[in-house]
C-alpha cells in the first residue's frame, strides 16, 4: 500500500480486525484507481451508555492528485445491518469505489451519452 493512510474511531477503542478491513479496502481502491495522495477513514462507533442509537458508521475522505478531495459520509437511517461496524465500513468502501470508477471513467472520456439522434423523415406520397 503506497497512500498515507490514518484511520480513527471515534466513540470507542480501536479495532484490529477492522483496521486490517480498511487497509484492504483501501488496496483494491489504489489497484482501482492508483492515484491517491491521501486517505482518512473514520469509524463512528455508537455510544453504549446513551444508546440514542446503536449504529455505526465509517466516513472516507480521499485526496487525489491536484488537490481533489473526495468524501463519503452517509449517515445510516433505521437501517439494522449498521449494528454491524463491518457492514458500516464496506457500505463506505462500496460507495468510494463507485466514486473513483466514475471519476476514472469521466478521465478516460468514456461518459454515458444519450442515444445518438436518428435523422428521419415521413416518406411523402407520390402525387397522384
Amino acid at each position: 500500500m503506497e497512500t498515507p493512510l490514518k484511520i480513527s474511531f471515534q466513540g470507542g477503542d480501536t479495532s484490529e480486525a477492522l483496521s486490517q478491513l480498511i487497509t484492504g479496502h483501501v488496496d483494491t481502491l489504489e489497484q482501482l484507481y492508483g492515484r491517491m495522495t491521501a486517505c482518512h477513514v473514520v469509524v463512528k462507533i455508537p455510544d453504549k451508555h446513551h444508546r440514542t442509537s446503536n449504529l455505526f458508521s465509517a466516513n472516507i475522505h480521499m485526496t487525489l492528485p491536484g488537490g481533489i478531495d473526495i468524501n463519503i459520509d452517509h449517515t445510516p437511517q433505521a437501517d439494522d445491518r449498521f449494528a454491524s461496524p463491518q457492514f458500516a465500513v464496506n457500505d463506505a468502501f462500496r460507495r468510494a469505489k463507485r466514486l473513483l470508477k466514475d471519476r476514472a471513467k469521466k478521465q478516460r472520456g468514456e461518459v454515458k451519452t444519450l442515444h445518438e439522434r436518428i435523422e428521419r423523415r415521413i416518406d411523402q406520397l407520390p402525387d397522384a
